[in-house]
């Protein structure tokens, strides 16, 4: 048996909904990252809740990159495709590249399964896939046949096939065994007929693979070298979940999620559900706006108050939002951004929220808006988020999307005594006590849990008098705090990072990005460079307000092309704010930037200009 090895490998699972793909991913790539590998993934998701089975349209998928370097992407296209049914073969196929594997469970390729995915002959003899190679049997088949001695139910059993079609990838891939096991050990100690089912699919599988020898040789994908500490793999909603209970601990406050089920939101609240022994508090309420509201009083009574939602449910807390700009209290608003308008695209992803994050709201009311940039950077962007909060006495929008919520990627676990959370605290002993008397650094006012004595002050939704707090409809008045409270958000920009960036002044091109694209962005601006292309790229995780140096570096530029996911949102408050013609590329097909698509843009950009001069 040869042993290949191989810097990285990109493959896909694909299915019906029902056939366990998204576990089946998210063990292998798990799996990978324990082992030291670099993983992203790209977990692809039916759009309607049960699509017929079978059909195009119910087809689940989950795409990974694993790698012994640096990686930023899940891949363009892969090398091997598991498909589980035609319908995940006539999906995934144009992705799979030329002399690619295809692993084909013959169960799923039914006349009347081939005829639902929409071919009129069985594609795996036909002819059509030559330029690939096939390995067709019947998996689900072998799964039953290993597990006939189990009293268990047909249906049940057969639902074991995602875990010996993994014992193959596994043999194939020259990884072991016992980390799989151990984790369904712990997932099943309840269900001791479940965990040995799972079990018994995985070895027969492995073994399945090795005494066939269906591949003449097995590959290897080494770890990252010199990669040190404890690794594990973790979505977007994991890491905003765990950096939201990791601020609240820093800041020695109870964390409050109010929240309404909204897809891709939703695990925010089922992850926070389970740390209840961290003191954490979790509300689903029966509407957005309960939801929105119910956080902010939490907030009011001493606590890190946040709320989780997708686009439209932004919409429905707008009310809950300006009412907590009014009364200058923390709040941290979580949008996971889908398609849209409406309910859109619910399971894609997009990042069209941004002008409603920006300006969503009635009268004079701006607020920080910020933006993660991977998986793992939702930890970071969490912690950020709520020191702004808690700093500056404001609501703060923080944006995800689809792709950074359902994706994961290689993390490595911080040690909690190691996190600091620097928060500006005003001083709150000044006599006699007025709730709207502004610090002189932060501008921020008190932050007053109710019933302190000698601190009874007055809170709603009018407009305040300056530093009394009482209601007020002096105009000048109005005048005034207007612009005290756009001072205070625009003063924040002292008090984050400066805007990195790769590159120099004396390249004649920056790129821009923000929110997910970054992965796509920085791979496809590292092969340009490499090209000897004078490419320049900043990625911005602070979009309200900017950077202090961003437009001294975005001054240093003659041309500016920002990419992003939606129809020209940043690049118009970029051209609105720093007075350039900036450009821009957009998609909004509710997928992530490929590489070599930004690749391919830039050059015919870099092109275009050059023919103009």
């Amino acid at each position: 048996m040869t042993l290949i090895q191989l810097e990285r490998e990109v493959i896909c699972f694909a299915g019906d909904s029902g056939d366990g793909i998204q576990l089946l991913g998210a063990r292998f790539s798990h799996h990978a990252a324990t082992l030291g590998n670099d993983v992203m993934t790209l977990p692809d998701y039916p759009a309607e809740i049960r699509a017929p089975a079978g059909t195009t349209s119910g087809v689940s998928a989950f795409q990974l990159q694993f790698s012994s370097t640096d990686i930023y992407t899940a891949g363009d296209e892969f090398s091997v495709l598991i498909a589980m049914n035609a319908a995940a073969l006539k999906s995934k196929i144009t992705d799979l590249v030329p002399g690619g594997l295809i692993l084909a469970d013959e169960e799923g390729f039914s006349k009347k399964n081939i005829a639902q995915a929409g071919y009129s002959d069985n594609p795996l003899d036909d002819g059509s896939l030559a330029d690939h190679r096939i390995i067709v049997d019947n998996f689900t088949r072998l799964t039953v046949q290993s597990l006939q001695e189990l009293n268990l139910p047909s249906k049940q059993i057969k639902r074991c096939k995602n875990f010996f079609v993994l014992g193959i990838v596994l043999w194939i891939y020259n990884r072991p065994l016992a980390p799989t096991v151990k984790w369904l050990q712990e997932q099943f100690s309840d269900h001791h007929q479940v965990m040995e089912a799972n079990i018994l699919a995985l070895n027969a599988g492995f073994n399945y693979a090795e005494t066939t020898e269906i591949f003449g040789e097995s590959f290897s994908v080494e770890a990252v070298p010199e990669k040190s500490g404890l690794y594990r793999t973790i979505s977007g909603n994991e890491a905003l979940s765990l950096g939201f209970i990791c601020a609240a601990e820093k800041l020695q406050r109870p964390l409050f999620l109010g929240s309404y089920p909204i897809t891709p939101a939703s695990d925010i609240l089922h992850t926070l559900s389970n740390y209840q022994n961290f003191g954490v508090k979790t509300f689903q309420a029966e509407d957005e706006i309960a939801a929105a509201c119910a956080a902010l009083g939490a907030s009011y009574a001493g606590a890190l108050g946040i709320t989780s939602t997708s686009g439209p449910g932004l919409c429905l807390k707008t009310e809950a939002l300006n009412l907590a700009v009014m009364t200058e209290l923390p709040l941290v608003v979580i949008n996971v951004q889908r398609g849209g308008p409406s309910t859109g695209l619910p399971t894609k992803t997009e990042q069209s929220d941004l002008m409603f994050a920006m300006y969503g709201r009635n009268g004079d009311s701006p607020l920080p808006v910020l933006a993660a940039a991977s998986p793992a950077d939702c930890f970071h962007m969490a912690l950020e988020a709520s020191r702004i909060a808690t700093t500056f006495m404001t609501p703060v929008i923080l944006l995800s999307d689809g792709y950074l919520a359902n994706g994961s990627e290689s993390w490595l676990v911080p040690d909690p005594e190691e996190i600091t959370l620097e928060v500006v605290k005003p001083n709150q002993d000044i006599e006699p006590f007025y709730p709207y008397q502004r610090d002189p650094v932060t501008r921020s006012r008190p932050w007053v849990t109710p019933g302190t004595k000698g601190k009874m002050h007055r809170i709603g939704g009018l407009e305040k008098q300056s530093v009394t707090g009482e209601p007020s409809h002096d105009p000048d008045n109005h005048q005034r705090m207007t612009q005290e409270r756009a001072e205070k958000i625009a003063g924040i920009s002292a008090f984050i990072p400066e805007q990195p960036f790769t590159g120099s002044t004396d390249d004649h091109l920056l790129i821009l990005s923000w929110g997910s694209t970054h992965g796509a962005v920085t791979a496809a601006v590292k092969q340009l460079r490499e090209q000897g292309m004078a490419i320049a790229h900043a990625h911005l995780r602070y979009l309200n307000p900017f950077p202090v140096n961003l437009a001294t570096i975005i001054a240093g530029f003659e041309h500016v092309l920002v990419f992003e996911l939606n129809d020209q949102q940043l690049v118009k408050l970029i051209q609105a704010e720093f007075a350039i013609q900036a450009q821009s590329i957009t998609q909004v097909t509710g997928l992530p930037f490929k590489v070599r698509d930004i690749v391919k843009s830039v050059i015919d950009y870099s092109e275009e200009l050059n023919d103009g001069h």
